[in-house]
């Protein structure tokens, strides 16, 4: 079977860093709880600078090193993998952010899973000259069986798999989306998408 698994607040605990970076940088107190827009910019209600500001200070190296694990992603993970599935995770941080992002995995475990970097969000407006090393037209060739994901924004990326299913990590933006299809289904934590994946007799 082929995985697809999202990075951020799927793997790590990215948006609660974020809020913490708010709160410092702009003296702005949001509680995790209340981001309910996947646009931090929309979320945290910050104006076109501030928002850069934000994006880029949340991308150096030493910030992505520092997001905490979800609980239960590395093992859920690396016991696919260790039943010989393929796991990929398609990011839509820019290749800027893949060494980070690379030694993160390695240092929790994940070694195993190789990464790609696709322009999910048109993300080049915040880091100038932002360069992706996965083309929508190869990620379109790639066949996954299932996919965690966390954002109603990248549910488009799975349109052309009618087949996948897709485990939606419960967080805040996407309590109120309406999923395509019956395909999608709302996952608590790692435990309920092991669980749910495992009933489809992987």
């Amino acid at each position: 079977m082929n995985f697809y698994v999202d990075f951020d607040d799927c793997i790590c605990e990215t948006a609660r860093y974020f809020c913490r970076l708010v709160k410092e940088i702009f003296g702005k107190d949001i509680r995790y709880e209340e981001v309910k827009y996947f646009n931090l910019q929309d979320a945290f209600s910050l104006t076109d600078e501030q928002y850069e500001k934000l994006m880029i200070e949340g991308h150096r190296p030493e910030i992505l090193l520092a997001y905490e694990e979800t609980p239960g992603a590395v093992q859920t993970i690396n016991s696919w993998i260790d039943k010989g599935h393929d796991v990929k995770i398609i990011t839509g941080r820019p290749v800027s952010a893949y060494d980070a992002s690379r030694k993160w995995l390695d240092e929790h475990g994940l070694e195993r899973v190789k990464m790609f970097c696709l322009n999910k969000y048109g993300r080049d407006n915040f880091i100038k000259g932002s360069n992706f090393n996965l083309e929508l037209e190869d990620y379109y060739k790639m066949n996954f069986d299932f996919a965690v994901e966390d954002s109603p924004h990248a549910f488009k990326f799975f349109n052309h798999l009618p087949d996948m299913k897709i485990m939606v990590m419960d967080r805040p933006w996407n309590r109120e989306c309406e999923f395509p299809n019956s395909n999608y289904k709302r996952c608590f934590d790692w435990k309920m998408i092991g669980q749910n994946i495992e009933k489809q007799k992987v």
